[in-house]
């Protein structure tokens, strides 16, 4: 997969936002984690896990790929972070 699978159609412009946010992060990695995570939920989330969301794109990709990948997590961090590090670790895993 290269990029996104899902339409913007649909979405509001702030969720149309978020979802290029997160497939354009500056490194692959982040790219794919996080790109993959918007196209299958962005749809789904309430206005609080889009704040929430918005916070964690402004945190660097170094230290949030380290959070995902390790035990850390980003300072304000909450159950959508958890949310990303489970999708992450079942897409990793199949």
């Amino acid at each position: 997969m290269t990029g996104t699978t899902r339409s913007s159609g649909g979405l509001d412009n702030r969720r149309k936002r978020l979802l290029f946010r997160c497939w354009h992060r500056g490194t692959r990695e982040m790219d794919l984690i996080l790109g993959r995570f918007a196209d299958a939920e962005i749809g789904n989330l309430s206005d609080a896990e889009l704040s929430e969301l918005e916070h964690l794109l402004e945190v660097p990709d170094p230290d949030l790929y380290a959070a995902l990948t390790g035990d850390k997590t980003p300072e304000g961090a909450g159950a959508l972070f958890a949310r990303i590090k489970a999708f992450r670790a079942v897409e990793h895993d199949a």
